[in-house]
């Protein structure tokens, strides 16, 4: 019965190549990704050109990322409220017009009020776009789609930093924004033009789930402020923060229990007695808290220690996109030849060397020392994506498949967050250990410290400074020395910490099942 069905529910569709879908779909989603690193870099252009602080001007990251996450595990319930298709058209027209009035903006409050908007709008793109996706391929060639679709999530991270401070050093920081109205207008066509909404997306008459709507909002909300400004306010030594929490904490644990137990809930939380989902879904939040950690990492360690300027320190980052823009639609094509689990358990494995790689860096590393590390990286990161999203959906029904894939993009975003704010935490925190365990090495009595002092001194008092400014001036060169080691140390810490989180992950993969594959090796409709 359920092929004729298909075949009939098929019949009221017109049949487009699902690799146009597939590039629809992409654009919204490379852009939205983009977005959210493309303002990174031009941020103290931002606070300059609209007179504030930069610490100010990060509420500009900041504000993005909170509607983003709140929106994002709305959006299963919104595409059966508004119907898959207008969600879509409405999510990227919004994000286009935002984008313009993000340009346009004249002071930095009116910036911030449209960067929300552009994140709510931009926060239903991913999963709508992975949900058209895996359901515009039949399952023997989703692999193939996310693969495609995975360019446009790990790539876009990455170019963005490099195009923003293009962007900002060539024009000026408003065309970070502006770029978007092209890409967003073509989006908004082709969007118009070939995707078409699934005969059992219906619009739900069950009531609107307000309770559960406003507990996400604030719990979210909340959460992402915390982690996004918990580092500058010292963490719990801040009321706020430690407020922030408790609200967080308190919403998102009312909002289970209630969603749970309701009939019609905002976000179902059943797909998670799927053993396949719920696992696949933690280990997603894993690679984002590692992806996005180290992708934080690395430009600080380049910019502070190695002295890169902001642009040369994006294009050094490039190896890494580099390397997922090959493996990812390779991955995709040999998927179907093998277990795909074995594929995440060796991209787990090849991650985690590569992670260890850096972890045994100094200052001496130049440049071919990063290249090759986060070129394997980048490959690594295609035998993560393609499988992991493939073998989670696997089990999922159609019906179930917005659902799923926004609290699946949900736990990819926050498993983010988490990673930048405790990579940068853990970095600060690690460096203060070292500066006192090195400080306490470096005395007047320590032959060494008495060679390198009075090297520096006699070098000082040859250029004419007098004995007193000298040995003021060696102290401050040597306390530099100290501080660059120690924060060398600290880095090489938070990459072991990386590394054993993903030898922990990999055997995680055993619990999963193999995605079905219908008998005689024809895919499934």
């Amino acid at each position: 019965g359920t092929h004729s069905m298909a075949v009939a529910a098929r019949g009221a569709q017109p049949q487009i190549n699902p690799w146009i879908i597939a590039i629809a779909v992409m654009f919204g989603t490379f852009m939205e990704v983009l977005d959210t690193t493309v303002v990174n870099v031009s941020l103290p252009h931002i606070a300059g050109s609209l007179s504030a602080t930069v610490d100010e001007a990060t509420w500009v990251l900041t504000s993005y990322l909170v509607s983003n996450a709140i929106i994002l595990p709305l959006t299963g319930w919104l595409a059966n409220f508004f119907g898959r298709k207008r969600l879509l058209m409405m999510s990227v027209t919004g994000f286009t017009i935002a984008s313009f009035l993000c340009g346009f903006a004249p002071s930095l409050s009116l910036l911030i009020f449209f960067r929300v908007i552009q994140g709510a709008a931009g926060g239903a793109l991913q999963p709508l776009s992975q949900a058209v996706l895996l359901e515009a391929f039949p399952p023997a060639d989703r692999g193939k789609a996310m693969g495609f679709w995975g360019l446009g999530i790990v790539v876009a991270p990455i170019l963005g930093p490099v195009l923003g401070g293009w962007l900002t050093d060539a024009y000026s920081w408003r065309w970070v924004f502006y770029i978007n109205i092209p890409v967003g207008i073509a989006t908004i066509v082709m969007t118009q033009l070939f995707i078409f909404d699934p005969p059992y997306i219906r619009r739900s008459s069950s009531g609107v789930d307000y309770w559960g709507i406003g507990m996400l909002a604030v719990g979210m909300g909340a959460l992402q402020v915390v982690l996004d400004k918990g580092q500058q306010a010292d963490w719990f030594a801040s009321r706020g923060i430690a407020g922030l929490l408790l609200l967080a904490g308190a919403a998102l644990i009312a909002f289970v229990a209630y969603e749970l137990r309701i009939h019609a809930p905002v976000v179902d939380l059943r797909v998670f007695k799927d053993r396949t989902y719920s696992t696949g879904a933690f280990l997603m939040t894993v690679v984002g808290f590692v992806l996005y950690g180290s992708l934080v990492l690395l430009p600080i360690w380049l910019q502070t220690l190695l002295g890169y300027p902001a642009l040369q320190a994006g294009f050094a980052l490039a190896p890494r996109g580099l390397g997922s823009f090959l493996a990812m639609p390779f991955v995709g094509i040999i998927m179907p030849k093998f277990d795909p689990r074995k594929l995440l358990a060796s991209g787990f494995l090849l991650a985690a060397a590569t992670l260890f790689a850096f972890s045994r860096l100094n200052l001496n590393a130049g440049y071919w020392d990063f290249f090759w590390p986060q070129f394997v990286q980048g490959v690594s990161l295609g035998f993560l994506f393609v499988p992991l999203t493939t073998i989670t959906m696997g089990s999922i029904s159609r019906e179930q498949m917005g659902n799923a894939t926004s609290v699946f993009n949900l736990l990819r975003n926050l498993g983010g967050s988490t990673g930048i704010a405790m990579a940068t935490s853990l970095l600060a925190r690690h460096q203060q250990v070292h500066m006192s365990v090195l400080t306490a090495n470096v005395t007047p009595y320590n032959l060494r410290t008495h060679l390198v002092l009075g090297g520096l001194q006699s070098a000082m008092t040859a250029h004419g400074s007098d004995s007193a400014t000298a040995a003021r001036k060696g102290l401050a060169a040597l306390f530099g020395i100290v501080e660059r080691q120690a924060t060398v140390l600290s880095f090489l810490d938070v990459f072991q910490l990386l590394t054993i989180m993903f030898l922990l992950a990999a055997p995680l993969v055993l619990l999963m099942k193999k995605p079905p594959k219908s008998a005689g090796g024809m895919p499934m409709h």
